[in-house]
C-alpha cells in the first residue's frame, strides 16, 4: 500500500455503485489501507485484479462493469470480471485476431466499447497489419471489419489510442513512426494525428477540415485519451528524444512535434504547448484516465503514475504527484472504471521490461477522501 501526501484523508471502503451499475465483487486490497493523519497524507489501497496477462495494452468497460482487456502482441481480447474468482476477477478470452501483425510497438491495442453496445454488441479496436494500422469493429461474433484503414505503421511509434467522446464520435490517437517527423506536420498523412471519425470510419461532422479525420495534428505517439468531468479532452504524448506530454486537446490545434519537444521549445504562436511535460526517464506515459478533479497517467519508462490535480478552469493545481514508483514496474494500460476507481495494467511481460513471477498484471486503485474513488 503506498501512501500519497495530498489532502487529508479518511477512511476507505469499496467505492458504492453508481449508474453504470453495481460494483463488482473485488478482491481485497493486498495491504490494510491507511487512514490520512493530521500530517496531510492520504492513502491509496491496491488490489491486482487479474495476473500472469501479457502485455496488456487497452482496457475498456462493458455495460455489466466487466472489462475487455487487448493484449499487444498475443492478439487477444480478454474479459476481466465482473465475476471473481479466489485470486482476483474472472479472466476470459473472448477473440484472438488473426488479421493482427504484433511487431515493436505495433498490434493489437485500442479498444473501444459502442456508446450503444446494450443492443449492438460492437467493439472497435486499433490493431497492426504489415502494411499499416486500421481500426476495426467486431459486431457479436461476426469478423473484424475495417473501417479505417492507411494509418501509417512503423517499427514504433504506432499511436494505438482509441476512445469514443462525450459527442458519440470515435477518437484515435496515431503515432509518427518517421526520423523527421514528417507524417505529424502533413496534413494529407494520418500519421502523428488525433483522428475523429463517425462508427462507419467517415470524418466525423465538424471537423476541421470537413473531408478528413484530422481533429488535431503534430503529435508524436499518442497512446492514451480521457475526458474530465467538464468534457475537456487530454491525450499522452511519448517518444520525442527529451520530453513526453499530456495535451489539452482542442479542434484543429498543432501541437509541434517535430518542432517543439515539450513546452517553450521554439514553438512559436504556431503550436499549442502542452499541460505538462516531464523528462523522457521519469515518464513516458501512455494510459490516462480523469476522475473528478484527478487526471492521471501510466508512465512506461517511469515506471510509476504521475498524478495531476486540475482547476475547473484546466489549470493544474500544485506540483504534479508520483505515485507507484517503481514498485510494479512499467505501467502502460490506464482507464477510469465505472465504480470511481482507477484500472491499470503492467507491460513487464516486453522488450525493456523486468517481469516478476505474477506479470503482466491488472491493479486497482482506490484513493481515500476526494479525487479517484469513493470513501
Amino acid at each position: 500500500m503506498a501512501v500519497l501526501a495530498l489532502t487529508a484523508g479518511c477512511s476507505f471502503g469499496p467505492p458504492g455503485p453508481d449508474k453504470a451499475g453495481s460494483a463488482p465483487n473485488l478482491p481485497r486490497p493486498s495491504a490494510a489501507p491507511t487512514a490520512g493523519g493530521d500530517d496531510g497524507e492520504r492513502g491509496i489501497a491496491v488490489t491486482v485484479l487479474a495476473k500472469n496477462l501479457e502485455v496488456p495494452w487497452g482496457m475498456a468497460f462493458l455495460p455489466d462493469a466487466g472489462a475487455v482487456v487487448t493484449e499487444r502482441d498475443t492478439a487477444r481480447i480478454l474479459k476481466i470480471g465482473p465475476e471473481s474468482t479466489a485470486e482476483g476477477l474472472k479472466v476470459t478470452e473472448l477473440r484472438r485476431l488473426g488479421e493482427v501483425r504484433a511487431g515493436g510497438d505495433g498490434g493489437l491495442l485500442g479498444i473501444a466499447v459502442s456508446p450503444d453496445y446494450k443492443t449492438d454488441s460492437t467493439l472497435y479496436v486499433f490493431y497492426s497489419t504489415e502494411q499499416d494500422n486500421r481500426i476495426g469493429k467486431l459486431a457479436g461474433d461476426g469478423d473484424l471489419e475495417p473501417v479505417l484503414t492507411g494509418i501509417p505503421r512503423s517499427a514504433e511509434h504506432n499511436g494505438g489510442a482509441l476512445a469514443f467522446g462525450p459527442d458519440g464520435f470515435l477518437y484515435a490517437g496515431t503515432g509518427d513512426g518517421t526520423p523527421d517527423g514528417g507524417q505529424a506536420q502533413d496534413a494529407k498523412s494520418l500519421g502523428g494525428k488525433i483522428l475523429r471519425i463517425t462508427t462507419a470510419g467517415k470524418p466525423a461532422p465538424g471537423n476541421p477540415v470537413k473531408t478528413s479525420p484530422v481533429w488535431s495534428s503534430g503529435h508524436r505517439n499518442v497512446q492514451g485519451l480521457t475526458w474530465d468531468q467538464t468534457k475537456r479532452m487530454y491525450a499522452t504524448d511519448r517518444g520525442q528524444p527529451r520530453t513526453a506530454e499530456l495535451n489539452v486537446v482542442e479542434k484543429g490545434k498543432n501541437y509541434g512535434w517535430p518542432k517543439a519537444d515539450g513546452s517553450g521549445a521554439g514553438a512559436g504562436a504556431a503550436f499549442t504547448d502542452p499541460l505538462v511535460s516531464w523528462p523522457s526517464g521519469v515518464s513516458s506515459c501512455a494510459g490516462v484516465g480523469a476522475l473528478e478533479t484527478l487526471v492521471a497517467t501510466a508512465c512506461v519508462l517511469g515506471r510509476r503514475l504521475q498524478l495531476l490535480n486540475v482547476t475547473a478552469g484546466g489549470t493544474v493545481l500544485g506540483s504534479p504527484q508520483e505515485l507507484l514508483t517503481d514498485q510494479f514496474g512499467r505501467l502502460r494500460a490506464m482507464v477510469a472504471a465505472p465504480d470511481g476507481s482507477f484500472w491499470v495494467g503492467t507491460s513487464n511481460r516486453e522488450d525493456g521490461g523486468t517481469s516478476a513471477p505474477d506479470d503482466d498484471r491488472v491493479i486497482r486503485l482506490v484513493f481515500s477522501d476526494g479525487g479517484a474513488g469513493r470513501s
